[in-house]
């Protein structure tokens, strides 16, 4: 594992916080260009090849350096993908975020078998049980407990594993807690040797729709997700959604089918999920998988570059892609086969539309055109 010079470390900080630039955008254009200074150099003439009416918005060098200063003095660090302190199987996932704020830890923490453990804000007492009887079984197994913070079940997990090191994931800042009651829970997951992480820019206060990208962490950190409770259309079903699509396993503990808290668990089980009762029926199904070796995965070194990078795409191959495009997702392989344009060429466009905020990328190699 090789961690990131200084100068680089700023670039890379400089281009993920750039307008319109997400963690599958970011390594496309790190494979692109080779660095992500390189990248930095092309991104406006890209967003205005793609359609940007106004110019794009990129962080400057004295930024990133800010933001560096200011979570090193909250007493976090920025974290890089493949760098010793980056969770062990969040680098597997696909687009994993390329920097992370990380306050607390250890390599040691982050390299060990983790399991989450999500569910109701609302939750019940017979919930919050079950949550904390799961979670101090993981933690004495030696397994790290992940969940995200919230009230109700993720605090009973939290606490009930925070002698066996426990990671709190958060939608916000590294520097916002939420909710305002849990600052004294976090001081205590730091005190115990466990971490706080988020991939979000210090000083960010948590919009609605950063709970879902804290959820897609949560479930990439680990190698299963535990539902404790949840309701039909609990958010917590995203995280379990999130772990099937990451290929991780999901456990589902069932509940009265009176409590509406638990009809989203049973509908789980009902669809596949495995249902649990103790940290042994979770161990039962994760034991061979917390053997695997993962750590050479997830490379930090920035690539040579695309020698066969095209200098120059004309209009007609433009619009050619954008002809096949529309509100309905479609695979990038499929753009290829129908244009019949090199796949670089192909790729390179779709970034282009992507830095003029016109693509929306939907995972599995999905794209759609947003206007």
């Amino acid at each position: 594992m090789v961690e990131l010079s200084h100068d680089q470390r700023v670039s890379w900080l400089r281009l993920i916080r750039s307008e319109n630039v997400g963690p599958a955008t970011f390594r496309s254009l790190i494979n692109h260009f080779g660095s992500a200074e390189a990248a930095l150099d092309a991104l406006p003439a890209m967003a205005r090849r793609g359609g940007a009416h106004s110019g794009i918005s990129i962080p400057s060098r004295a930024d990133a350096e800010r933001e560096m200063d200011t979570t090193a003095r909250f007493g976090a660090r920025i974290v890089a993908i493949g760098e010793p302190l980056y969770p062990l199987y969040l680098k597997e996932i696909a687009a994993p975020p390329p920097l992370i704020a990380l306050q607390g830890g250890s390599v040691e923490l982050v390299s060990r078998a983790t399991v989450a453990i999500v569910g109701s804000r609302n939750a019940s007492i017979a919930g919050q049980k079950m949550a904390e009887r799961i979670g101090r079984g993981l933690a004495d197994t030696g397994v790290v407990v992940v969940s995200g913070l919230a009230r109700g079940i993720d605090a009973a997990a939290h606490r009930a594993s925070l002698t066996g090191g426990t990671i709190a994931v958060v939608a916000g800042g590294i520097d916002h807690v939420y909710p305002e009651e849990h600052r004294g829970l976090i001081d205590e997951i730091v005190a115990a040797g466990g971490a706080i992480l988020t991939e979000m820019p210090f000083g960010w206060a948590p919009r609605a729709k950063d709970f879902p990208r804290r959820n897609r962490i949560v479930s990439g950190m680990s190698l299963g997700v535990v539902v404790v409770e949840a309701a039909a259309r609990s958010g917590t079903l995203h995280t379990a959604r999130f772990a099937l699509d990451q290929g991780r396993e999901v456990f589902a503990v069932p509940g009265s089918p009176l409590d509406p808290r638990a009809e989203g668990t049973n509908r789980l089980i009902r669809d596949g999920a495995t249902l649990v009762t103790s940290a042994a029926d979770v161990l039962s199904v994760l034991g061979p998988q917390m053997h695997r070796d993962i750590s050479s995965r997830g490379h930090v070194e920035e690539p040579a570059g695309d020698e066969e990078l095209p200098d120059a795409i004309d209009m007609e191959a433009r619009n050619l892609v954008i002809s096949s495009l529309g509100p309905t997702p479609v695979a990038v392989d499929d753009i290829i086969l129908h244009t019949g344009l090199k796949s670089k060429v192909v790729s390179i466009i779709l970034l282009e539309l992507d830095l003029a905020g016109r693509l929306e990328r939907h995972g599995n190699q999905l794209v759609s055109l947003i206007d």
